[in-house]
C-alpha cells in the first residue's frame, strides 16, 4: 500500500449524523443520535482556552459541535463518544488536534 492510500480522506460534508448505539436520556430529553457540524478554528480556540483536563476540553468541543450541553456528551457510552471523536477526526482529514 502506498503512502497516499494510507492517508485518510477528509469528510467534506457540512455535518454528519451519528447514530448512538446506546441511546441516552438527559434531563428528560432522549438522544438516539447527534448531529455534528464541521469544526471551525474558533471552536478549537475556545476549547484550547479551557483551563481543565484534556478530557473535559474534548467534551466541551464535541458538545459545541453537536449543539448540546456538555452533560449530554458526559452521559454517552464510551463507544458512542469514540464515534464522535472519530467523526471529528474525519472532518479534520484524519488528524486529531
Amino acid at each position: 500500500m502506498s503512502d497516499d492510500e494510507d492517508k485518510k480522506q477528509p469528510d467534506m460534508r457540512a455535518e454528519a449524523k451519528i447514530i448512538l448505539d446506546f441511546p441516552i436520556e438527559v434531563e428528560g430529553q432522549k438522544y438516539s443520535s447527534l448531529t455534528m457540524r464541521r469544526p471551525k478554528t474558533k471552536d478549537s480556540k475556545k476549547a484550547a482556552k479551557f483551563k481543565g483536563h484534556d478530557a473535559d476540553r474534548g467534551v466541551l468541543l464535541l458538545a459545541d459541535l453537536c449543539g448540546v450541553a456538555p452533560n449530554v456528551v458526559d452521559e454517552l457510552d464510551e463507544y458512542d463518544a469514540k464515534k464522535l471523536g472519530d467523526q471529528l477526526d474525519a472532518f479534520r482529514g484524519g488528524q486529531s488536534s
